[in-house]
């Protein structure tokens, strides 16, 4: 941030806490006067497992973080942007909010529950001003993806991310680098029209599932 001539603030936060979201969002007034841009991105994977055997206490979890968090970031920052009148926020969702995705379904509930959040809040706060949307991220290069890649196959983790990939008509992971554009890009003025929609970055995988280009599958 100090190369770009820009200021950073860094908080810790647990994003299932009403009082500790509350609290990041009083540090950002605080120190920068108000809330233009918010990114709501904290999630976690949980287990890869069929929903017959999945452990509930585990379930619990994904939900709260990555449906409750996004709930809670929502009720702080939004009061913050409607007296404004004005902001942007982008939720963080993924393609697993878009279709099934067997073997993660509390995940892929979660993530369906952000896009569902998205959509309702940015037809309520609209009058406001103020900008809603989700990214949906496909397979990206990160420790979640590999995280899952082992629980599938721990004895070969590559060959998991190398079969799915093959289903990519792009024919690789994502980077994390190519999520923030999508996300800097809806923030920005240049989406100033965009609102309540969900914005894939995942390689043409929801285009073009697996069978295409010589039938490669999952």
């Amino acid at each position: 941030a100090a190369s770009l001539g820009a200021a950073a603030l860094f908080r810790t936060a647990d994003v299932t806490k009403s009082a500790d979201v509350a609290a990041y969002v009083k540090a950002a007034q605080d120190r920068f006067g108000a809330i233009d841009c918010f990114h709501n991105n904290a999630g976690i994977e949980g287990r890869v497992a069929r929903l017959a055997e999945y452990d509930e206490a585990v379930f619990d979890q994904i939900m709260a973080v990555n449906v409750k968090g996004v709930f809670l970031g929502l009720r702080h920052v939004l009061p913050v942007m409607i007296a404004a009148g004005r902001g942007a926020v982008v939720n963080t969702a993924s393609i697993a909010g878009l279709v099934g995705s067997p073997g993660m379904a509390a995940y892929s509930a979660s993530k369906h529950a952000v896009n569902g959040l998205t959509k309702s809040v940015a037809g309520e706060v609209g009058p406001h001003g103020i900008r809603v949307n989700a990214v949906c991220p496909g397979p990206i290069a990160t420790r979640m993806i590999e995280e899952v890649s082992c629980q599938v196959s721990p004895n070969n983790p590559k060959g998991v991310e190398e079969r799915y990939a093959a289903g990519i008509p792009l024919r690789r992971y994502g980077t994390a680098e190519e999520v923030a554009n999508l996300v800097l890009f809806l923030l920005s003025d240049l989406a100033s029209n965009m609102t309540g929609g969900e914005y894939t970055v995942d390689g043409g995988r929801t285009a073009a599932p697996a069978g295409v280009s010589g039938g490669a599958t999952q």
